[in-house]
């Protein structure tokens, strides 16, 4: 028994295909802000691990900062940092936000925190 086939045309329109392609390319536009942002933040997670080192409160920070330097670092400083004690540990907590223009009064906010292990 054959299958009869369907009339009429299938597929994207060319209107279909400029409205993907608007799509795709706007969120691109933001992946490409956000990633480095992102990239910051894995320097900031690491400089706060190297910083846990220390032993007094200027001490950390000042680790922070010559890491920060050296990683170029920009959201974030030493004097932003928490430090606490966790049964001897020296634990160095974060947080902060970054906000990237997307266009008129549209912001897109990324809030990062962590601390150290």
């Amino acid at each position: 028994m054959a299958v009869p086939f369907k009339s009429g045309q299938r597929g994207l329109s060319f209107i279909g295909l400029v409205f993907v392609a608007v799509v795709l390319a706007g969120s691109a536009a933001v992946v490409a802000q956000a990633v480095p942002t992102y990239i910051e933040f894995l320097a900031v997670s690491k400089a706060a691990k190297k910083a846990s080192e220390g032993t007094t409160v200027g001490e950390v920070r000042t680790i922070f900062d010559k890491a920060a330097s050296i990683d170029n670092i920009s959201s974030i400083t030493g004097k932003d940092l928490d430090v606490t004690k966790v049964n001897e540990k020296v634990v160095v907590s974060f947080a902060y936000q970054r906000e990237i223009h997307l266009g008129g009064p549209a912001y897109l906010t990324l809030k990062y925190d962590g601390k150290s292990r």
